[in-house]
C-alpha cells in the first residue's frame, strides 16, 4: 500500500508559475513510475508527466517545454514545477504511484490538487 499526499495547487493568472508536490509514504526508489496525471470538468484524466525509478522522464505535448518532473530521494516526494500557465491547465491533478511486480501492476492515487488559471 502507498500514501500519496498532494500539495501546492491554488489559482494563478495566466503565465504564471507553481509548483505541486507529492510526497509517498514508501521510499521513492521503490516505485517504477511516478507521474502527474489531470482531470478536467467533462473531460478523462490524462497523463501530463511522469518519471521513472531510473530518471526517465516523459511528457505530454501539451506541456513540454512549460512543465518539468522531478523528485527528491530523501524526502520521498516528486514535483511538477509548472511555468507559462494556461488557462487550459485548469483542472484536478493527481499524483500517482505505478508498481510493477512479478504478477502484478499496481496503481495508486493522491486526492488531487485543485489548479486555476485564470485572469
Amino acid at each position: 500500500q502507498v500514501q500519496l499526499v498532494e500539495s501546492g495547487g491554488g489559482l494563478v493568472q495566466p503565465g504564471g508559475s507553481l509548483r505541486l508536490s507529492c510526497t509517498t509514504s514508501r521510499s521513492i526508489f521503490s516505485i517504477d513510475n511516478m507521474g502527474w496525471f489531470r482531470q478536467a470538468p467533462g473531460n478523462q484524466r490524462e497523463l501530463v508527466a511522469t518519471l521513472t525509478n531510473l530518471g526517465t522522464t516523459n511528457y505530454a505535448d501539451s506541456v513540454k517545454g512549460r512543465f518539468t518532473i522531478s523528485r527528491d530521494n530523501a524526502k520521498n516526494t516528486v514535483y511538477l514545477q509548472m511555468n507559462m500557465l494556461k488557462p487550459e491547465d485548469t483542472a484536478v491533478y493527481y499524483c500517482n504511484a505505478h508498481i510493477v511486480g512479478i504478477a502484478t501492476v499496481r496503481d495508486y492515487w493522491g486526492q488531487g490538487t485543485q489548479v486555476t488559471v485564470s485572469p
